[in-house]
């Protein structure tokens, strides 16, 4: 059982303390409730982009990593579909250093079209290295679009074309900095051998004077239900050919969310799995295989994918991981497999938790889905999951006609 305890300061920001007297670090998380879902469709990236502007300077701190590496700290941050995440761990001695960096540049980034330019160019090489270059790199631009029709999530986080990056205006950053980097679109975690009363009195401080922004609604045009298959079949310079083969799934809140997940385990989580067993060791048509899901709060996808042998045709791996589903549909899950992959959702979530950072992470997320309390009822969500509910998802969920199949073929 995880303990914390909460506040909110009057301009809406969450406070989430959570007391570890183990360790001499402190971790301060700050989440922010804006990612790729919240962008326009035709200036993409700004999420990602902001992730970096982020650490291009404040109103009163002209270089955001120097004070903390001298305070004996470190930071990162990523962005996802959902949402934006700082985190730094610093010595508890030196705490008021991370309250003081996180506050200022939530309080007022300073823009200029040097630190703008230098950003931009760092996040439009990310995208050609990553996306553009690299092998299968640009597999989820392709899948997402496939999968998703209305719903932002039909784009990648780096963005939909690296030309929105490239012509991204001052304004355009300045009004996305201003709607959503506010402490009433935030929530603040601080975990280690700290009180309560102390990170009140550090919160109200540094964060109580800043300004609450616009109430933001995280409202979402909702994807229509799919009705038949889709494909796309591209031609890349790569060493071997690929197939990605996505489904739709719950909302990260729903129920049917763990019943995904465990599928996904069962699927191709180890040697032992359906799949590997099947497709690598038995009949050797794959290199490799993957089952996983992207776990967005408004829907992701339950993806598998593999490398196939030259002599593999397409057609034969469709077919086999349509039967495999099939076989989930129509025959229940012995007990002893289910229990398998139960016991890896329980170690993965108790391994979360080793960690203060992992701890001060967990607590925010929870809480943007609601209450930071669900971190400790994940683990009875997925034991609850019966072998019945495995046959329901799969029929309402994973049929052929509700399929989006890339099949990413290497240009001879």
């Amino acid at each position: 059982m995880l303990h914390f305890e909460r506040f909110t300061l009057e301009n809406g920001l969450r406070v989430l303390v959570h007391h570890d007297k183990n360790t001499p670090m402190v971790a301060v998380n700050i989440l922010y409730q804006v990612g790729s879902r919240d962008e326009s469709p035709d200036k993409t990236g700004f999420a990602h982009l902001f992730e970096h502007l982020m650490f291009g300077g404040s109103v009163n701190i002209p270089n955001y990593d120097s004070p903390l590496q001298y305070a004996g700290g470190d930071n990162n941050a990523f962005t996802n579909n959902d949402f934006t995440n700082y985190y730094l761990t610093i010595p508890k001695n030196n705490l008021e250093t991370a309250f003081w960096l996180e506050s200022d540049r939530m309080l007022s980034l300073a823009f200029s079209e040097k630190s703008l330019d230098v950003q931009r160019q760092v996040v439009i090489e990310e995208f050609k290295q990553s996306y553009l270059n690299q092998p299968y790199g640009d597999v989820y631009l392709l899948l997402k679009p496939l999968a998703y029709k209305v719903h932002p999530y039909q784009w990648n986080t780096i963005g939909k074309d690296i030309q929105h990056i490239e012509i991204a205006e001052m304004q355009d950053v300045r009004s996305f900095y201003n709607k959503y980097y506010n402490p009433n679109n935030a929530i603040l975690c601080v975990a280690g051998n700290v009180e309560l009363d102390e990170i009140k009195v550090l919160a109200e401080k540094w964060f109580g004077p800043i300004p609450s922004g616009e109430e933001i609604y995280h409202e979402y045009p909702q994807e229509p239900l799919q009705t038949e298959t889709r494909r796309l079949e591209v031609e890349r310079p790569v060493p071997q050919n690929a197939f990605y083969m996505a489904w739709r799934m719950p909302k990260r809140t729903e129920k049917g969310y763990y019943t995904c997940d465990l599928i996904s385990d069962i699927l191709s989580t180890g040697n032992s799995s359906r799949l590997y067993q099947k497709l690598v060791k038995e009949n050797q048509w794959l290199s490799e295989v993957q089952a996983y899901i992207t776990g967005d709060l408004d829907g992701g996808m339950l993806v598998v994918s593999g490398k196939l042998y030259n002599s593999t045709p397409f057609e034969t791996i469709e077919k086999a991981v349509v039967e495999e589903m099939e076989k989930l549909m129509n025959e229940p899950v012995g007990e002893e497999e289910l229990q398998k992959v139960k016991n890896k959702a329980e170690a993965n979530l108790v391994f979360s938790e080793i960690s203060v950072l992992g701890k001060a992470m967990g607590l925010c997320y929870f809480e943007m889905l609601g209450d930071a309390g669900l971190f400790n009822e994940e683990a009875g969500k997925y034991s609850s999951v019966t072998a019945q509910d495995i046959q329901n998802a799969v029929k309402e969920f994973f049929t052929e006609d509700k399929m989006n199949i890339l099949n990413y073929k290497a240009k001879k």
